[in-house]
């Protein structure tokens, strides 16, 4: 092929990916709706080798010890739940739940590549009540919370489904389209009855920890 055509056709192919990425980005500004399974390279990128610093940071905030039993609350393609996984060993379990089939199979691939048998899969949206109670340790939500339609019944599952004492953290960046404010989380996460524990970073991209409290 002419050198100068294929990069002609390379040129447009990118130029059709940022197009769609910024029509994605714009509708979702307006309606709540996950990362399409055939973007999960952003949430991932798989030119990245092993664990990146943001990713070790997050799971260092999750203080986890071998034995926990952990929710990956929106997982995507797994960039937290196979670290997560190994950490906690054969003794605990990292529940991964996902709306879309496609990012949980993304999931059990990695996963089966990695030599991992302690993570169990649920295909559903959060708030339609597919988690067991007082069952998890620790959960996370990684830019997930403002993808999903109905937030309150979301924090309130995950409310349920956490043990006493246990440990939500939630991630947001202003470079996501769902972007939720400090105050919004703050707000719906004491409506479901947590209590916020740490806060990490500024107003624009941040990480908070929240607590089941332990009653009695």
């Amino acid at each position: 092929m002419n050198t100068g055509l294929y990069f002609n056709l390379i040129l447009i192919l990118v130029a059709v990916v940022i197009i769609v990425c910024i029509v994605w980005r714009y509708a979702s500004r307006r309606h709540t709706m996950p990362c399409p399974v055939w973007m999960k390279g952003l949430l991932d990128p798989p030119f990245t080798k092993g664990i990146s610093s943001r990713t070790r940071k997050t799971i260092e905030r999750l203080d986890l010890i071998p034995g926990m039993n952990v929710l990956d609350a929106g997982c995507g393609p797994g960039r937290l739940t196979l670290p997560v996984a190994d950490l906690v060993g054969p003794d605990g379990t990292v529940t991964a739940i996902d709306i879309q089939e496609g990012m949980l199979d993304e999931v059990k691939k990695r996963a089966g590549d990695a030599g991992l048998s302690n993570i169990r899969f649920i295909q559903a949206g959060l708030g339609d009540g597919m988690l067991q109670h007082n069952r998890f340790d620790r959960a996370v939500m990684i830019t997930v919370l403002g993808e999903i339609p109905d937030r309150e019944a979301a924090l309130r599952e995950i409310y349920r489904a956490m043990k006493p004492g246990g440990i939500l953290l939630i991630e947001e960046t202003i470079r996501d389209p769902h972007f939720q404010s400090r105050s919004t989380v703050t707000r719906l996460a004491g409506d479901a009855g947590f209590i916020e524990k740490e806060f990490f970073g500024s107003r624009f991209s941040y990480a908070m920890t929240l607590e089941k409290p332990v009653h009695g």
